[in-house]
């Protein structure tokens, strides 16, 4: 195997229209930790104890942190949930717009779409 110079991947940014509105959700409704908005300002937040992060970028411009295939948006984030179910049921008593669950070779997985539009994928 060939040598990386790269160690892992530190962060994420996902385009927001409203970045303190963000911000809350992703903390209040995902439960991820929000360390700070800067004074850029981008909010940065924690993925549990590990060393990535979710940087939340305010725009104006018409754009999401995903892609479109056959006009269809694809989700180009991903997470993971042990509690695939229960956390499918937390985001629909939240009003988030949520996909069913699917499964696909072994795995449970679903779409959901934040305050901007991003389309995020979970998966166990």
């Amino acid at each position: 195997m060939k040598k990386t110079f790269i160690e892992q991947v530190h962060y994420i940014r996902i385009p927001v229209r409203d970045l303190d509105q963000s911000a809350k959700w992703y903390e209040e409704v995902l439960g991820l930790q929000l360390l700070t908005i800067t004074d850029d300002p981008f909010a940065i937040i924690k993925v549990n104890d590990g060393p990535f992060l979710v940087i939340l970028v305010p725009i104006d411009d018409e754009t999401y942190a995903h892609f479109t295939v056959n006009g269809e948006p694809a989700f180009s984030i991903g997470f993971t949930s042990p509690e695939l179910i229960k956390f499918h049921q937390h985001l629909i008593d939240n009003g988030v717009k949520v996909e069913d669950i699917k499964e696909d070779n072994g795995h449970a997985y679903f779409h959901f779409f934040d305050p901007s539009g991003n389309k995020l994928q979970v998966y166990w």
